[in-house]
Order: C-alpha cells, then structure tokens, then sequence
C-alpha cells in the first residue's frame, strides 16, 4: 500500500561535495509545485517535476526547509528541526493506499491553484491526515498491514524515536491541548516537563501521539520514494538547513539548556543581522541564540544528530546564514530593532571538526552572503565549504567581473529573498540596470534568460535559477520579502506556464553551457 524505503543510512557520510562536473539547477520549494490539493507536495507533485528537470537536463534541485510551519508559514521558524512538513505530504498516495477516499479530499481540490491559501488549507488537510493516520493505525491492529511495512515503521519508530520523534509527537500534542499557544505559555508542569505530568499526559494522549507519530511516517515514506526518483533520473536534491530554530519548536521545549534561554523560559539574547541590502534597521528574527559552551560540553552531538538524518534526506545542505558559526549578531530581547546587536563569537573551527569526525566530508554549503568578514572566508575554506554567489548583488558592482566567480561555489540569479531577476531589473536604478546589460550582453526585454546563460557561463561547478527566473516572470511571482511576515511563500507554479517552448529553451541553456 506504501512503497517499502532501503533500510535507513547510519554510515557516514562520504560524498563529494559539490556535483562532479559543471551542473544546472533549480530552486523551487514544494509548496509551489502544481498540484489540485491547493499546495505543492513531495509525491505526485515532486515526482512529475523530476520528470520535467530531467526533461531539460536540469541536474540538481534546491528547495526550502521542510520543517513543519508554524508562525506566518515560514519554512525558517519549524516546529522541529527534524519533523517533516505534514502539509506537504501528497493526498494521492494515500488514496491510493486507502487511507483516505477520493471525495474526503475535495475540500482541498476546491483552494486555489494559483496561491496557497494557507488559512484554510491547513485546517482541511490537518483534519485529512489525522483520518489517514488513525486508519493506518488501525490496519496495524488489524493485522492488515504487510509485514515489510510494518517493519519499516517500527524501524522509524525505534531509530528516530530517541533523537527527536518522541519529544515531537508529544510537543505536538501538548501544543494542541494548549489551543497551539507556543510552550512558554503552557501550564507550569507541562512548561518545566514535570515528570509526573509527562508521565500522565502520554497515557491520557496515547492516541494524539500516535498519529502524529504515524503522519510523521507517512512523510517519512514519501520523501523516500521521491529521494529513490531523483537518483533514477540523475538529479541531485539540496536542502536547505536554517542555522537556528525557533523558540516555539520541540527541540527548545525538549531541550531547553541547549539555549540562551532563562528560568520563565523566554530568551536573554535574539538572532538577526545588523542593517544590510534587505533592510536599513536590519533583520530582527527571534531566534533563541545557542548556549555553545553547553554543546561543546556534549560533543556536539545535537549537530551531529542534525546533519547526519539532514544528510540522509538529501544530497547537499545549504546551511542558512554560515557566518553565525564564527560570529553571530546578538540582540538584546528587549530590543526593538536589529540595530543594537553586538556581534558575539560563535564555536567555529570546534564544531566543524566535531561534525567531520563523527560524519566525514560535510555535503554543506555556506551561505554567506551578507556582511562576511575574512575570519567567516577562513573557517569556510578551512573546512573545504562551498560559498554562495547571487549575480543580482554582483551586477551591482561596476567592478564584477564574471572571471571573479570561483569554481567550487554556487552560482545564483537569485534566491528566494530576492526579487524575480524580471522584477529587480525593473526596480532598479539606470547605472544598475546599464551594468548588467553590459556584462550580460542583453536586453531589458530578455534580461531574465540573459542573467541565467551569464550564471551558466560562470566557472561555479553548479548555478541555479529560482524556476520564476526560467519562466521570466515579474514581481508577482517573489516568494518572499525578508523583514516581512504576510503575503510570504504562497506563490505557485502552474502546469501550463512549463510549455514545450520552456523546457526546450532551458534544455537549449543548459547544453550549450555544457552544464547537461
């Protein structure tokens, strides 16, 4: 009923870092894939893009965390930093298992296709899987469920269980009976995980914990099956792993000496950026900064856990802003802006090399863009870590010159946090716009094909295009505007914009380019 996954990775890691060769990418997250259930997803959606990436020659796909959302959608504030995203899990496979009919599902079929509607998706899909998650559980009782599957579960259950599975499932639960306020609210004995109430609550949650272990699963299944896909067609698949985590998340309830966090559970000190290119006060997110001495008191062995199951989900690792591993932007909490930061030092080489002895070469890379000093270059290539090079700051420069991109990094057009490259060329000044005419050769009616064969024509064994720069679209289609918490990560995809004279256009890019 489910596809049965190979038995789950625990050797170390040993792979090369970046794709051999010189590679083409995309950088596109689930949640904007085509798809009738009002959001992208990691099954059918996933699957059929893989056959379109192959289709072009595109060899590598970057998306977004894959946390569970929480607070305004964002895939950089998860619930966990191991948990998978329930509401990316593909409706289709589990009608096809029977855990769910067809008509059950038409509530998501009737959301918008172009945009996702989180406010009423989640409802509708939590109250979906919730019913596929208790009929899996009870084909289990039953017996009705193939031995090899049943193994695999209880596989899941006893090797992720330890390492975060069983805090998740019952943050989760707690969460819900606390009207989903975020843990420093809950009652005292819940608050400060009083051992007699966990005690009580998991017996009285038994079935709530269940399920949400079970949808976990069923995450767990899927991503499986579309890892076993991108393999079969030769695409490598980049995640995207956000340095910190939220103070509302499983892992700050279950372990809270992990960070900078006082007795009534609030953080002394927030993460951010001082003022850069997004924003002139700077970048205030929230994030509880992490207690170091206490992770390098135990190895490190919580990073350990992270990048080794981060890296059997995918074949390489952004890390979200590296530059905090050498030194991060402290905030007071009673601050209101990011201004009043004072940079604090973070654990650097100590930590690269507890994470390279336990796992081996790393398949990371940094992503240091932003106010990077020459000690955050250092610790970067002491660790043989690939950088990040995004050509709309680059243009900007009346002094770039394309032969300054080094080989073993990334080349973007853009990010996620950027315009659509159509958009920043528009909203940008006439030096600006007469710069990347120049270097790329091109014209503002074709700027956004020009800036890809630019990047394609890098040295960078790998460039990406976000999948709004391939289909040349405005500002309309931008994912994301840092500083920003509304109206974020709803864009979406639609099957008709990837036309016959798209893919051949790409296809056409990238061979010429030699990135195939």
């Amino acid at each position: 009923m489910i596809a049965n996954p190979p038995t789950m990775e625990t050797k170390q890691i040993n792979q090369a870092i970046l794709p051999v060769g010189r590679r083409a990418g995309v950088g596109i997250h689930f949640s904007s894939l085509p798809g009738a259930y009002g959001i992208g997803d990691i099954a059918d959606s996933a699957l059929t893009f893989i056959e379109v990436l192959a289709d072009m020659g595109i060899g590598v796909w970057q998306f977004l965390p894959t946390g569970p959302t929480a607070y305004g959608d964002s895939p950089y504030q998860p619930l966990s930093a191991f948990a998978g995203n329930e509401n990316l899990i593909g409706i289709e496979p589990l009608i096809r298992a029977g855990l769910i009919g067809s008509d059950e599902a038409q509530a998501l079929k009737e959301l918008p296709l172009e945009f996702v509607d989180y406010g009423k998706l989640i409802p509708a899909k939590n109250g979906l899987l919730a019913t596929a998650a208790d009929r899996f559980g009870n084909k289990i009782k039953a017996g009705e469920i193939n031995a090899q599957l049943n193994a695999s579960y209880a596989e899941f259950l006893h090797c992720q269980g330890p390492i975060w599975l069983d805090d998740y499932a019952l943050y989760r639960a707690l969460k819900t009976r606390h009207g989903e306020r975020p843990w420093p609210q809950w009652d005292k004995p819940y608050r400060y995980r009083d051992a007699a109430a966990i005690s009580k609550i998991r017996a009285s949650s038994a079935k709530a914990i269940e399920r949400i272990k079970i949808i976990q699963f069923l995450f767990d299944q899927q991503w499986r099956a579309l890892r076993a896909c991108a393999t079969q067609n030769n695409i490598r698949l980049f995640a995207d792993m956000p340095i910190y985590i939220a103070l509302d998340s499983a892992d700050a309830w279950a372990r809270p000496e992990y960070l900078r966090i006082d007795h009534n559970c609030q953080p002394t000190h927030v993460a951010g950026t001082p003022p850069d290119y997004f924003s002139e006060d700077g970048q205030l997110w929230g994030n509880p900064l992490y207690a170091w001495d206490y992770h390098a008191a135990n190895g490190y062995q919580w990073w350990i856990d992270r990048l080794r199951y981060a890296a059997t989900m995918a074949d390489l690792i952004r890390i979200d802003h590296f530059r905090g591993f050498e030194a991060c932007w402290a905030i007071p909490v009673e601050s209101g802006t990011a201004r009043y930061g004072v940079w604090e030092a973070g654990p650097g080489d100590e930590l690269f090399d507890a994470l390279r002895d336990a796992l081996g070469r790393l398949p990371v890379v940094a992503e240091d863009l932003g106010l990077i000093t020459a000690q955050v270059d250092a610790l970067r290539h002491r660790h043989q870590i690939p950088g990040m090079k995004v050509l709309q700051f680059e243009v900007s420069d009346p002094g770039f010159q394309l032969s300054s991109i080094q080989r073993n990094c990334v080349c973007y057009t853009a990010t996620h946090d950027n315009d659509t490259t159509v958009g920043w060329f528009r909203g940008s000044n006439g030096d600006r716009r007469a710069n990347a005419l120049r270097l790329t050769g091109g014209t503002a009616d074709t700027i956004s094909a020009d800036m890809i064969r630019f990047a394609f024509s890098s040295e960078a064994r790998l460039a990406i295009a976000p999948m709004q720069d391939y289909l040349g679209l405005g500002s309309k289609a931008r994912l994301n505007i840092p500083a920003t918490t509304e109206g974020n990560w709803r864009w979406r995809l639609q099957s008709r914009q990837l036309t016959p004279a798209v893919r051949e256009s790409v296809m056409a890019m990238v061979g010429k380019s030699s990135r195939g």
